[in-house]
């Protein structure tokens, strides 16, 4: 069996991307039920939403489904004992390192798998103890690192004895073959799912990323860099001289202006730069079944 397969529970090592606001419940049980694991994404939410999409998820599958949390926000303590309370067995962390929580994760038996964007990082994960690594490349959505997919994910393989989990321009089948031939064992893909029928985003969003085809994929902002869809409010923003917290706030307000009043060209859109190989909605079925051909051989 396959190392990912195994830690995860699930039937392919296919994981999806934790995209905060957009990785709900829904969402997450589509990608569950389909095979892989739904990630329910635990940033910017506080535990009683939390509990309610966890909720969501056990009512549409009763397949494995995983928590993200972003690590960076003040109630993770919180977040982490709603986590162990409601069973989650596995989490995917971000933005900052699990070691303040790993004794009472690993204590419940949860499986911890962080994202790391280099492999100084990795190797210390690794030595704290978790299950497996999330290597992202500079390619994918929102935060991203400086390597790029191709030369980090070799990297980390050779160099860590757990499993390693590409993520970062994975959109098709193609990327799942590069990630495995470089020594991956799992991939994870995060805007090719944000935009699958089962994910709340927009019409308007969704034809965004479609159109996008002929056009620079993304922008990175800022230091660390932030990626996002080349839109009208994403050219204004990299005008303007902002210091990284006023950057964030523009960011987060042009997010929600696209996410929840769905006026894309004056909002903002973080995705990976795989957006040109994206052109039709898909279930998370049809996503799935693509990603995963070949390999149960």
């Amino acid at each position: 069996m396959n190392r990912v397969t195994a830690i995860l529970g699930t039937k392919y090592p296919i994981i999806q991307g934790a995209m905060q606001y957009v990785a709900n419940g829904k969402l997450a049980a589509a990608v569950s039920e389909a095979g892989g694991l739904g990630v329910v994404a635990a940033g910017g939410i506080s535990s009683e939403q939390l509990i309610t999409e966890i909720n969501i998820v056990r009512k549409l599958t009763q397949k494995q489904f995983a928590v993200n949390l972003n690590l960076q926000y003040k109630n993770v303590p919180e977040l982490v004992k709603t986590v162990i309370e409601q069973g989650i067995k596995i989490i995917t962390t971000g933005a900052g390192t699990p070691k303040y929580y790993m004794d009472d994760l690993k204590k419940a038996g949860i499986k911890v798998i962080p994202v790391v964007p280099n492999l100084k990082i990795a190797q210390k994960m690794e030595k704290l103890g978790v299950d497996a690594v999330i290597a992202e490349g500079m390619e994918a959505g929102a935060h991203i690192g400086q390597n790029s997919s191709l030369v980090l994910w070799p990297q980390i393989v050779q160099n860590l004895s757990i499993p390693v989990i590409a993520a970062g321009g994975i959109a098709t089948r193609a990327g799942v073959k590069a990630a495995f031939d470089l020594g991956c064992e799992g991939v994870q893909s995060g805007t090719v799912f944000s935009v699958c029928s089962e994910s709340l985003v927009s019409d308007q969003w969704r034809e965004a990323i479609y159109q996008n085809n002929n056009e620079p994929a993304t922008l990175a902002l800022g230091m660390p860099a932030i990626r996002v869809l080349n839109t009208a409010r994403a050219q204004e923003i990299t005008q303007k001289n902002l210091s990284q917290a006023e950057l964030m706030n523009n960011l987060n307000q042009g997010f929600m202006t696209a996410f929840k009043d769905k006026n894309v060209e004056n909002g903002v859109i973080f995705a990976g730069e795989d957006v040109n190989l994206i052109h039709q909605k898909q279930s998370a079925q049809q996503i799935i079944n693509e990603l995963a051909q070949g390999l149960e051989k």
